[in-house]
C-alpha cells in the first residue's frame, strides 16, 4: 500500500530520512545528476524562493516509510507556469504504477496552483539524436507515459540545441496543457524558457545562448509535435480535483463510558456525536485507533502523588456514583487531608468536576488520542485531530478542574518538544490556566490563550494580561482575555496578536485547543462567533503553515457544535493551502516589543540574566551591570544612571544604560547596551539607540561617547556604533590590557 505525501521540509526526524531516500535514488537513477544540486534539496524546501522557483516535493511511500518514488515540482507564481523537475521511482520499482501516480498528483497540483501549463524536459527518442540503443527505448516509454496525458514535445524551436560542441542528447521541452485544450502562447512560452534557462540552468547556459533559445520561438501558437505513440482520442484530458492531504482523526473510543448524567452538567457524550455527524461526511479526515502510551508521559507534566491520587480515587467510587469537592484546605504538600471527600478539595479547583469510577479511565484515553495525534505529526502528516473528553486544559500539574483531568495539551507539547520549539494556542473561551501552570517557568514551549477575563469567566484566578511567565519562562506566556461581548471581528483582533507573538517564536509544532463554546449560544459563554467566525479563524491560524495538533476542548450548544467545527477545519485547511503556495519567507522583524525608562525591582536579576546570555561580558561585568541597577532603585535620578527597558511579552530583551559626564554641560556617556541572543541582529539594537539618543537629546544632551575594546571579539560592536553614526574619536592603546585598546566613539545630536 502506498501513500502520497507532500514534504515540506527536514525539521522531522522522519522527513529527514526521507530526503536521504530521495536523495539516493536521485543518485543510483541519474547518475549524471549535480552532487551540489542533490544536497540542496532539503535548503530549497526551506527556501522556496532562492531559486525564484518554489520547490514542491511530493514521494510516493509504504506503509513502512520506505520511499518507492518522488517528484519535485518548480512552480514561477508570476509567470503562473509549473516545471516538473524530476519524477523517479527507486530501482526496481519502475512499471508498479509509481510514476502514473505521482504524475497524476503532480497535474492537480499544478492545476489547483492555476498555472497556465505545466512544463518538463524529456531526452530525444529518435535514434539519430540518442544513438544509445538502451537510452532510447527508455526516452521512447518515457514519452509514450506522457503522450497519454496529451504532453508532447514543443518542436520548431532551437530548445534541443546543444550549449557546447560536445553536448549530445539534448532534450526536448515537454507542454501539458493540464487538460485545458489550450494553445500555447508564443509570448507566454518565451517567458517560460528564459525563466528555466536563466534559473535552473543560470551555472550552464551563457547568455547567448539563452537569447538564441528564445529568439527561436517564433510561431505563434507554438507547435507540439505530432501524436506518435497514442491515439488523440485515448488521451486523458480531465484533470481531477487537488487531493488535500487528510487530516488524521483520533476518537476517544471510550469517552462515551465517562457519562454524569445529572441536570446541567453539559460535557456530556453528545458533544463527539455532534461533531463527528459533521466532519465524518466531508472526506477530509481518516479515522486513526488511538496507541497506548506508557504513564511516563503523564508523569512528564502532572505531579506523580496526582496522578496516583486520581487513579485510586476514581477506582474507589462506586459504580453511578459521583464524589464533588466541597472542601478546599490550603495545600500543605507534607499533610495532604485523609478523608476523601475533603482529600478531592485538595487536588481540584472546582466544585463542579466530579470524581467517579469511570473519569480516569476515559480520561486517560484522551491522553492516548492527543499523544497518537502528535505521532502522526512526527510521521509526518500536518494536521492530527483528538476528538476528545473529556478535556484538559483547565487541569494543572497537581489540579484538575472545569471538566479536565489530565491537560492533553501539555502532556502533547511535552511529547514533542523533544523534536523542536512548541506553542500552545488555547482559542477556548475559557483560560487556559493548565498550560500556563505547567510552562510557566519553561522558554521551550509558547503558551498563548484567548479568553473571557478572569473577572467574570471561569477558572477567575489567572489569566491577567500581566502574567507574563517567570525565570527562564518571563515573556512566553500570552493571555489576550476579552470582554464578555466579543463578535468575530473583535476576536480577530486578538488572534492576530497572538498569531504574530507566535510566528516571532518560530515553533516547528502548534498544538491547538479547539474550545468551541466561543460560539453563539453556547451555555458556558457570552461571545457570539459565527460558522463564518470560525472559517476565517481556521484560515488566519493555518496561514501558520506549522504541523498542527488540534485538541478538542470545550463547546457544549450541540445544535452548532458539528458545523461550527467542520468550518473551522475547512478554513484550516484552506490556510495551510494558502501557505503552501505563497511566499512564505519568515518575517525577521520584531513585534511586541515595548519601551520603558522606570526600573522596577525585579530588573536587577532580568539584567543579570541578559547580560550573561550573551556570553560576552567577564564576571565582573555582569555585578557592575546588576550594580548601577541596584543604584538606579536606591538614589534615582541622583545616581545619575537612567535606563532605557526593552521588553517583549514581558521579557527583557535589550536595554541601555546612560549618564551625563560629570562636569560637562551636554555631554552623555552611553554606559550599556546589550541585546538577547535571540533579537540579535532584528534591529532591536538600533531601535535602542535611537530612543536613549531621543531622550538624551530631550534632557539637553549634545554629545554622546562611548567605548569599547579593541579585540576582534568587538569588531562587530564597533561596526554597530559606527553603522549608527558614531564617529572614532580616539584610542587609548594597552588600556584594558596589553595589545587591547580602549576604542572612543561620538556623536554629535546637534
Amino acid at each position: 500500500m502506498l501513500r502520497i505525501r507532500r514534504i515540506y521540509d527536514n525539521v522531522l526526524p522522519v522527513n529527514k530520512s526521507t530526503l536521504n531516500q530521495v536523495q539516493e535514488i536521485l543518485r543510483s537513477q541519474f547518475s549524471g545528476a549535480d552532487e551540489k544540486e542533490i544536497e540542496h534539496i532539503a535548503e530549497k524546501l526551506r527556501n522556496p524562493f532562492k531559486q525564484r522557483f518554489r520547490t514542491i516535493l511530493f514521494v510516493a511511500e509504504s506503509i513502512k516509510a520506505r520511499v518507492r518514488g518522488f517528484a519535485m515540482l518548480l512552480h514561477e507564481p508570476e509567470l503562473h507556469f509549473a516545471y516538473l523537475d524530476w519524477i523517479a521511482a527507486a530501482a526496481g520499482r519502475a512499471g508498479g504504477g509509481i510514476g502514473g501516480a505521482l504524475y497524476d498528483r503532480i497535474r492537480r497540483e499544478a492545476t489547483a496552483l492555476k498555472v497556465q501549463g505545466l512544463f518538463f524536459e524529456c531526452l530525444p527518442d529518435d535514434a539519430n539524436a540518442c544513438p544509445d540503443a538502451t537510452q532510447l527505448k527508455q526516452n521512447r516509454a518515457r514519452l509514450r507515459f506522457y503522450e497519454r496525458y496529451g504532453a508532447r514535445p514543443i518542436v520548431n524551436t532551437a530548445y534541443e540545441s546543444p550549449v557546447k560542441t560536445e553536448d549530445s542528447c539534448m532534450p526536448h521541452l515537454i507542454y501539458d496543457d493540464l487538460g485545458t485544450a489550450k494553445a500555447l502562447k508564443k509570448k507566454f512560452a518565451r517567458q517560460v524558457v528564459r525563466a528555466i534557462l536563466e534559473r535552473k540552468y543560470a551555472d550552464y547556459c551563457p547568455a547567448d545562448y539563452v537569447e538564441k533559445v528564445v529568439a527561436s520561438f517564433r510561431e505563434d501558437p507554438i507547435r507540439l509535435r505530432d501524436f506518435r505513440y497514442v491515439k488523440p482520442e485515448a488521451v486523458v484530458t480531465a484533470v481531477e480535483g487537488r487531493s488535500e492531504e487528510q487530516i488524521a482523526l483520533i476518537i476517544n473510543d471510550r469517552h462515551d463510558i465517562h457519562h454524569v448524567n445529572e441536570r446541567g452538567y453539559v460535557e456530556s457524550p453528545v458533544r463527539v456525536k455532534s461533531i463527528l455527524s459533521a466532519i465524518e461526511p466531508s472526506g477530509m479526515f481518516t479515522t486513526i485507533k488511538p496507541r497506548p502510551f506508557p504513564d511516563k508521559h503523564l508523569h512528564a507534566v502532572h505531579d506523580a502523588d496526582f496522578v496516583s491520587y486520581l487513579k485510586r480515587a476514581c477506582a474507589e467510587v462506586p459504580a453511578g456514583k459521583s464524589l464533588y469537592p466541597y472542601i478546599f484546605p490550603i495545600r500543605n504538600k507534607t499533610r495532604p487531608p485523609k478523608e476523601p471527600s475533603v482529600l478531592s478539595g485538595y487536588y481540584c479547583i472546582d466544585t463542579f468536576t466530579p470524581i467517579n469510577a469511570n473519569a480516569y479511565l476515559a480520561a486517560r484515553r484522551s491522553v492516548d488520542c492527543a499523544l497518537t495525534a502528535s505521532r502522526e505529526i512526527l510521521d509526518g502528516r500536518r494536521i492530527a485531530y483528538a476528538l476528545i473528553r473529556p478535556p484538559g486544559h483547565h487541569a494543572e500539574r497537581r489540579s484538575f478542574g472545569g471538566f479536565c483531568y489530565f491537560n492533553n495539551n501539555s502532556i502533547a507539547a511535552q511529547y514533542l518538544c523533544a523534536h523542536g520549539k512548541v506553542a500552545i494556542l488555547d482559542v477556548d473561551y475559557h483560560h487556559g490556566n493548565g498550560g500556563q501552570d505547567i510552562f510557566y517557568r519553561r522558554s521551550d514551549v509558547l503558551t498563548v490563550s484567548i479568553h473571557g477575563h478572569p473577572k467574570f469567566a471561569y477558572p477567575y484566578f489567572c489569566g491577567f494580561e500581566d502574567e507574563h511567565g517567570e525565570g527562564d519562562g518571563e515573556g512566553f506566556n500570552l493571555n489576550l482575555p476579552l470582554p464578555e461581548a466579543v463578535d468575530g471581528e473583535r476576536y480577530r483582533k486578538a488572534l492576530t496578536r497572538g498569531l504574530r507573538r507566535i510566528e516571532e517564536y518560530q515553533p516547528q509544532f502548534l498544538i491547538i485547543g479547539l474550545g468551541l463554546d466561543t460560539a453563539r449560544g453556547d451555555p458556558t459563554g457570552t461571545w457570539s462567533l459565527s460558522v463564518k467566525d470560525f472559517s476565517a479563524n481556521g484560515r488566519m491560524i493555518g496561514s501558520l503553515g506549522l504541523p498542527m495538533v488540534v485538541i478538542q476542548e470545550g463547546g457544549y450548544r450541540t445544535q452548532t457544535l458539528g458545523k461550527n467545527s467542520l468550518a473551522f477545519f475547512r478554513g484550516l485547511v484552506e490556510g495551510a493551502g494558502r501557505w503552501a503556495d505563497s511566499r512564505h519567507a519568515s518575517n525577521h522583524r520584531v513585534h511586541g516589543v515595548t519601551f520603558r525608562d522606570t526600573i522596577v525591582p525585579e530588573d536587577g536579576q532580568r539584567v543579570r540574566r541578559l547580560i550573561e546570555i550573551t556570553g560576552f561580558f567577564h564576571p565582573e561585568e555582569v555585578a557592575v551591570a546588576e550594580e548601577l541597577v541596584v543604584e538606579r532603585l536606591e538614589k534615582g535620578a541622583a545616581s545619575g544612571y537612567h535606563f532605557i527597558m526593552g521588553d517583549h511579552y514581558g521579557r527583557l530583551v535589550g536595554y541601555t544604560c546612560f549618564g551625563p559626564v560629570p562636569c560637562t554641560t551636554s555631554s552623555y556617556d552611553l554606559y550599556w547596551i546589550a541585546v538577547h541572543p535571540d533579537f540579535q541582529g532584528r534591529g532591536l539594537g538600533r531601535r535602542l539607540l535611537v530612543e536613549s539618543e531621543r531622550r538624551i537629546k530631550a534632557a539637553g544632551g549634545s554629545r554622546i561617547y562611548v567605548d569599547t575594546s579593541q579585540r576582534v571579539q568587538y569588531a562587530s560592536t564597533r561596526a554597530f556604533y559606527e553603522n549608527c553614526g558614531y564617529r572614532l574619536e580616539t584610542v587609548l592603546k594597552d588600556f584594558y590590557a596589553a595589545g587591547d585598546g580602549k576604542a572612543i566613539y561620538c556623536k554629535s545630536l546637534i
